[in-house]
């Protein structure tokens, strides 16, 4: 489930679905209902993975062939919620771009796990996918009273904050993400994420200070975090 997770993260969709099918045939409860399920990586090239001018996604009988059998799945537990399948259907569904119903289903799986922070943070991820910046940012909130050190959460908040014109409040995510990933990996600013460094310059340019943006460009994080008046967390 987590490897799906990740496949989708990185946009390889098609190995994602191959390897929910896989957990699928693996589980002693739902194994018989992938008897039939064809691996998505036999006989067939692998779909392009997503850039950010590239929506594509696997053939819609291939993702369409693995979602049904997670829904066939979800038809055993009407008494119940099994939060990893339904994990898994959120995973499907953002894969198809149905977002609406991948928040239903992660929230479905929050019923059961309210304290995983992973899943606030999945969670946070459909709604910012389905343009609801404003609950994304709760959900991302969410996730980080759970997990303080959560980086990846931390920077997806300041993305939704960039979305939504909070700039200062964007700044403030990001130098903390960044000064957290320097305290944990003892390394420069070159080494820091350069994709949490690029949002930052977004977010600094938009609140007209040259000053500030020339100290994000030169990387100088403790100038900004003193700027920002940002402490560690």
């Amino acid at each position: 489930m987590a490897l799906a997770v990740s496949f989708t993260n990185s946009g390889m969709q098609r190995e994602a679905c191959d390897a929910l099918r896989r957990w699928i045939s693996h589980n002693p409860r739902y194994k018989h209902l992938a008897l039939d399920c064809r691996s998505p990586l036999q006989g067939s090239p692998a779909t392009p993975r997503r850039g950010p001018h590239n929506t594509s996604t696997p053939a819609s009988s291939e993702l369409q062939e693995v979602l049904l059998v997670f829904q066939e799945a979800a038809l055993l537990n009407l008494d119940c919620v099994d939060p990893d399948l339904q994990t898994g259907l959120g995973v499907l569904f953002n894969l198809g771009s149905d977002f609406n119903k991948a928040v239903e289903a992660f929230s479905a799986a929050l019923s059961v796990r309210p304290q995983d922070y992973l899943l606030w943070n999945r969670l946070g991820a459909t709604l910012a996918n389905g343009d609801r910046s404003e609950e994304a940012v709760e959900a991302y909130g969410r996730a980080l009273e759970l997990q303080p050190g959560f980086i990846r959460s931390r920077y997806n908040l300041g993305i939704s904050c960039i979305n939504l014109g909070a700039h200062r409040e964007a700044v403030s995510n990001f130098l903390t993400a960044l000064n957290q990933q320097r305290q944990s990996q003892r390394c420069s600013h070159q080494q820091m994420s350069a994709n949490i460094w690029a949002a930052l310059r977004i977010a600094v340019s938009m609140l007209d200070q040259p000053e500030l943006f020339q100290a994000a460009s030169a990387g100088d994080l403790d100038l900004l975090m003193q700027a920002f008046d940002v402490g560690d967390v």
